[in-house]
């Protein structure tokens, strides 16, 4: 079909009653505040702030802002946010950022344009933040490009919750399966490797790669608990009787992580990247 606005793709997702429960695990809720507050105080914001720290007044780019709620939840931390978002909904884009700014004061500074469209000065942030950003690009390479001219040197990119496909079987199978995807045509998947490619392209060097269950990250809306219970029951199967002394090897632990995620050739998962301007 794929005539309708990403406004009016996430209303009909909000009208199914079957779908409330994801409606609130993709922070689509209303009004957006909640939604924002309930973000900041995540377990995956949690981790974000782990790698990129409190801001201490330094400044950060939230490309692909959305509804805000990563804006928002970084502005409460210290930093000086920038939000890029080029749709201008209410509901779901530029404007209810706005409505965000005006309701809490927060420092954020908000750009209603594209992600490879941002006339500022090169070397603008000591952070970038993207969160299920780049497989929307138009062009992955250009827009991965124009955002590392952004970053000032050892900056960050922390980019998460990138769709992954294998090929364009893949593709078509996660486009396929994706609630909204039908309804407004934006959904997007690149191989690891081509997202690492485009990110060497531009510059960046690459930190660290996290794949479904290597970090709450991709693990979302499932809890920390949730995953380290998934781990261990991981650990147990793999060796037989020796799988739960053998698993409390760090070396061992990552090794069984690495193999399960080696055998994941599920259409669309998610994995997180982190990368620094030398």
């Amino acid at each position: 079909m794929n005539t309708a606005t990403w406004e009016q793709a996430v209303r009909w997702f909000r009208s199914q009653p079957e779908c409330a429960q994801a409606v609130c695990q993709n922070y689509f809720d209303l009004p957006v505040r909640n939604a924002a507050e309930r973000y900041a105080q995540s377990e995956e914001f949690s981790e974000v702030l782990r790698l990129l720290g409190i801001g201490n007044g330094r400044v950060v780019l939230d490309l692909g802002a959305g509804n805000g709620i990563a804006s928002f939840a970084f502005a409460k931390h210290g930093w000086r946010v920038t939000a890029v978002e080029p749709d201008p909904s209410e509901e779901v884009g530029a404007g209810a950022i706005q409505s965000l700014i005006d309701e809490t004061g927060l420092n954020v500074e908000l750009m209603r344009c594209r992600g490879e469209e941002i006339l500022l000065p090169d070397g603008s942030f000591d952070a970038v933040h993207a969160r299920q950003v780049f497989h929307h690009a138009a062009s992955l390479e250009g827009m991965v490009r124009d955002t590392a001219r952004l970053l000032r040197s050892e900056g960050k990119l922390l980019a998460t919750r990138e769709h992954v496909v294998d090929d364009d079987v893949q593709l078509a199978v996660f486009r396929a399966a994706h609630p909204l995807h039908r309804w407004y045509g934006g959904e997007s998947a690149y191989s690891v490797s081509t997202y690492l490619n485009a990110f060497k392209s531009a510059g960046l060097r690459v930190v660290r790669v996290w794949g479904p269950l290597e970090s709450i990250l991709n693990f979302y809306p499932g809890t920390e608990v949730e995953r380290q219970r998934l781990l261990r029951d991981l650990g147990k199967g793999s060796w037989g009787k020796f799988g739960v002394c053998l698993e409390r090897i760090p070396c061992v632990r990552r090794m069984q992580i690495k193999q399960v995620i080696n055998q994941d050739h599920t259409p669309g998962r998610l994995f997180s990247f982190l990368l620094e301007k030398p």
